[in-house]
């Protein structure tokens, strides 16, 4: 008999090597004393956890958010049923919703427009948070802005408020200030209720992942294509600052699980008594 909570973590990449399964996983097993992961390959197998698990991670990906099969029915009952059950349940489930993950959270949830942005987004960004997002758990100890690394084809827009208000969520975090440009600033995280929240950046991307991610020479180029040398030279410099991503990385997804853990744990001991 153990008393540790079971997690599920949702690989959404495809097949597709990717670093942000290796940082999820590492993030998790600073939790080992108190949680057992257990994986399911989403996308390549239609491997959909059950909703006996505490908590859930579902993880970014390549790709349309607007595309899917099976398996994407399949993940959005899931998310159906944890909701329901969040509804009429004192025992909590928590879902944590990354990148091409939250698109699709954002789209079953008509919580406004998912489109394709003009190009890729594709490096380390200033991310800023709204009045509601500077007093939510998930962002403390993060600065305004805060640092993380965004890589998107698409981007969330034109929030319907209604919606919002409805489901009782909030807009944490939006893009960058663009004052130079007209374009609407994408929203980068949202808190879909007191369990379920999500970015649309990746906060798992650690400086050893991104520096292995960026000297790839297709990526290397993609930036610099974009960007310039410059901002290529300018990211690779900062990836290690403690204050960036560094900082993001140590705080939002251990937030989740810490607060999960805590709320969980606490209804069981009311629940004895």
């Amino acid at each position: 008999m153990t008393d540790k909570l079971r997690i599920a973590i949702l690989d959404m990449n495809d097949g597709h090597p990717n670093q942000g399964m290796r940082c999820i996983r590492e993030i998790v097993a600073e939790y080992n004393d108190q949680l057992i992961a257990e994986e399911f390959d989403v996308r390549q197998l239609n491997q959909i956890p059950d909703n006996s698990f505490d908590l859930y991670i579902s993880s970014g990906g390549p790709g349309s958010p607007l595309e899917g099969g099976e398996w994407k029915e399949n993940f959005f009952d899931l998310i159906d049923g944890l909701w329901k059950h969040n509804l009429t349940s004192e025992n909590k489930k928590y879902f944590f919703f990354i990148c091409h993950s939250f698109q699709m959270a954002c789209e079953h949830f008509e919580l406004g427009t998912l489109a394709p942005r003009r190009k890729t987004s594709f490096g380390v960004y200033p991310i800023h948070k709204t009045h509601i997002g500077k007093s939510d758990s998930i962002l403390e100890g993060l600065a305004d802005p805060y640092f993380a690394v965004d890589s998107r084809d698409w981007q969330l827009i034109q929030p319907n408020l209604d919606v919002f208000e409805d489901h009782g969520a909030h807009i944490l975090s939006l893009e960058k200030i663009r004052d130079h440009v007209a374009y609407e600033r994408a929203i980068m995280a949202v808190r879909f209720s007191n369990e379920f929240v999500g970015t649309q950046f990746h906060p798992e991307a650690d400086p050893i992942g991104m520096q292995a991610h960026f000297q790839k020479e297709e990526n290397r180029q993609k930036v610099i294509d974009n960007y310039g040398q410059a901002k290529y030279d300018d990211m690779m410099a900062h990836l290690e600052d403690e204050d960036k991503i560094n900082l993001t990385h140590r705080k939002i997804i251990p937030h989740f699980i810490e607060d999960a853990i805590f709320k969980i744990t606490k209804q069981k001991e009311l629940a004895l008594n």
